[in-house]
């Protein structure tokens, strides 16, 4: 019997064909390059950690969502990460602790869960993040979405739009102005979620149901926020937005939609999700969080972003041009060779007589000290 499925990957993972690495690697050198610029050091953490490390870091991280099995040296359960976020956070609270603040982190790398999500099967995935540790304030937030923009655009990306949340907002409202049971907070946070008036009155969040409206283009919507705001408990925090606005004006279009909460679990008074013109789905998140430390330990406030750049990926590889490619024929001269690539030329060496330079896609042979067409 014929073995028709040896060659299969299991559901959500991929290949990345040479097009496709090529523009992963352009999008993570770019990526770092601009971080590196504006200080952000850049760290490597494992890709498998203890489980109890990674949950235990970061509010709101979720286990379930990681690959887990028993390490066969410790017999203690090991994940495969899932967000490299929560590995930065260790990295800070630990070897990093006594570093000065605030501090600047960068960091790529692949990570996984057990399944996509929503419409997206994928598995596996590229993130490249910057975590800026000591401090939660407007001034790094603002710089946060600033890097953000300017990471993905000097990769390729084009009409980039950023949309604002506050993730704590029900949080805020339901321990002041419009107070509910804490049985029925979870279900008016997710309501809110869904955009569901009736379900949102169903729960209790009747009073909830203007933050529904406070939604679209970020000056028309943060005056309709401004104006729910009566009793002012959001001052701060609509101030704060104004600020962060007024900072990237004019590099990104922007949005608010202060209910959103997906994908915001662990993040405390400001999120961002950021997108661009041509590309599906969002391109990636960040906001303001906290690392949690030892029993009795205060936590410490952080700002950061986490870009997954696939969609970005797939665009530049289909648009990709073939690079210049030179085949070198048996005797050729080596010094000669090397001046090829200095100036920019690919080259493939023949192996043998059989080789066939139009054959391995060389638009050129080398001849002598001259590149001739083929």
């Amino acid at each position: 019997m014929q073995d028709t499925d040896r060659d299969l990957l299991p559901e959500g993972l991929g290949d990345r064909l040479p097009a496709q690495a090529q523009a992963a690697q352009h999008v993570r050198r770019v990526g770092h390059d601009v971080l590196a610029g504006h200080g952000y050091a850049r760290v490597e953490p494992p890709l498998l950690e203890f489980e109890k490390s990674l949950a235990s870091r970061m509010a709101g991280v979720q286990v379930r969502r990681m690959f887990r099995f028993v390490d066969p040296a410790s017999l203690r359960l090991l994940a495969l990460r899932s967000d490299m976020t929560a590995q930065v956070a260790r990295m800070a609270a630990t070897s990093l602790s006594n570093a000065p603040r605030p501090l600047r982190l960068s960091y790529s790398g692949s990570v996984s869960t057990i399944k996509g999500d929503g419409l997206d099967p994928a598995r596996e995935r590229l993130q490249i993040g910057a975590e800026l540790i000591g401090t939660d304030t407007v001034a790094a937030a603002a710089e946060i979405v600033e890097l953000a923009i300017e990471t993905l655009a000097t990769a390729g990306a084009t009409g980039i739009s950023v949309d604002f949340t506050l993730p704590d907002l029900v949080d805020t409202l339901s321990a002041g102005p419009l107070p509910l049971p804490s049985a029925k907070i979870g279900q008016v946070r997710e309501m809110l979620d869904a955009k569901d008036a009736g379900g949102l009155v169903d729960a209790g969040g009747e009073g909830y149901l203007p933050l529904l409206y406070a939604v679209g283009p970020f000056e028309s919507a943060i005056e309709r926020l401004a104006d729910f705001d009566a009793g002012g408990v959001l001052a701060g925090r609509i101030e704060g937005l104004r600020a962060i606005a007024g900072r990237v004006a004019g590099k990104a279009r922007l949005t608010l939609d202060p209910s959103e909460r997906h994908g915001f679990e662990y993040q405390s008074w400001f999120g961002f999700t950021i997108y661009a013109e041509g590309l599906s789905g969002s391109l990636g998140r960040g906001g303001t969080y906290q690392i949690l430390g030892q029993a009795g330990e205060e936590p410490e406030a952080a700002t950061g972003f986490s870009l997954y750049p696939e969609p970005l990926i797939e665009a530049l590889a289909a648009r990709s041009q073939e690079p210049k490619r030179l085949f070198l024929p048996l005797g050729h001269d080596p010094r000669i060779a090397a001046q090829q690539r200095a100036v920019g030329w690919i080259t493939l060496a023949a192996l043998s007589d059989a080789d066939d330079g139009k054959a391995l896609g060389c638009s050129h042979v080398l001849q002598g000290a001259e590149a001739v067409p083929l």
